[in-house]
């Protein structure tokens, strides 16, 4: 099982470049980063996990840019988004920015998607919550036709594009990994099903009863049921849990780290080196 992290790199905490190189030289498998572009003082929407939202929050790195600086840095280190919030993002520029980055790196970027939260954020962006799920599997479907490999239009209920030359194209051809984070459910399926790899659920709770009706679903959709992924994000391992993971065919798990600084980090590695 391949061992991967995940923090919320902030202008407080250890450097990506940092710990990037620390990173590859123990061995771990890959970063995540999450993205919040910004969080408004004036939220009614409460923090998922409960309680007050964390100050890291606020303070997220742009995780193109940090992963940008990782990848300088390291030659074989998976580079992932633990997710980006594909409707707050101008669908064409994104698409470049993931081509980029996944041609840069040699191929080494997983794009995480996910739906978003905070309906204040989201707002802020023009983007409309009820609709927002429709809006992300229409953005999906542009960028896609971006990187075909023949010039391919789009039009959808959101956006367009004309038939156009846009280079890179992501390294593997198509599209980057894609991993669809989110609660276990039938709309979450579906977008995964119609056009991710796998699945990212944070924290893996549950995944002896969802793990089966997602495959039930994936078959459906006439994907390749030895092709569907599972990658539990945010974990706080266990010898147990890890090894639960692997009865369920998970081949790559998270680990979560602190947003901390640089010894606080590094301890942590310490810690998860047991579990590589």
């Amino acid at each position: 099982m391949r061992i991967s992290t995940t923090i919320f790199l902030t202008d407080e905490t250890i450097t990506p470049v940092r710990l990037a190189r620390e990173l590859e030289e123990r061995g771990f498998a890959g970063l995540y980063l999450p993205e919040h572009t910004h969080i408004p003082v004036e939220r009614t929407t409460p923090y998922p996990a409960g309680g007050d939202l964390p100050p890291e929050y606020g303070r997220t790195l742009d995780p193109f840019v940090a992963l940008g600086q990782a990848a300088a840095v390291t030659s074989h280190l998976g580079l992932g988004t633990g997710i980006t919030l594909v409707a707050q993002h101008d669908p064409i520029d994104l698409a470049k920015q993931i081509a980029t980055l996944d041609h840069l790196s040699g191929g080494r970027f997983t794009l995480g998607v996910g739906f978003g939260w905070n309906k204040e954020e989201a707002a802020d962006h023009g983007v409309e919550w009820s609709t927002r799920r429709e809006l992300i599997r229409d953005r999906m479907r542009l960028m896609r036709a971006l990187w075909a490999d023949e010039p391919t239009a789009y039009k959808g209920d959101f956006g367009s594009v004309r038939a156009s030359y846009a280079y890179p194209k992501p390294v593997t051809g198509g599209a980057p990994r894609t991993l669809v984070g989110g609660a276990a459910g039938p709309k979450l399926f579906a977008h995964i099903a119609e056009y991710a790899d796998g699945w990212m659920p944070i924290g893996g709770r549950g995944l002896t009863d969802s793990v089966p009706v997602l495959r039930e679903v994936w078959a459906k959709a006439g994907r390749d049921p030895e092709a569907l992924q599972l990658v539990p994000y945010a974990v706080l391992p266990s010898a147990g849990k890890l090894a639960h993971y692997a009865e369920l065919g998970v081949e790559e798990v998270v680990l979560q780290l602190p947003p901390a600084g640089e010894r606080e980090v590094l301890r942590a590695l310490d810690d998860y080196a047991q579990y590589l």
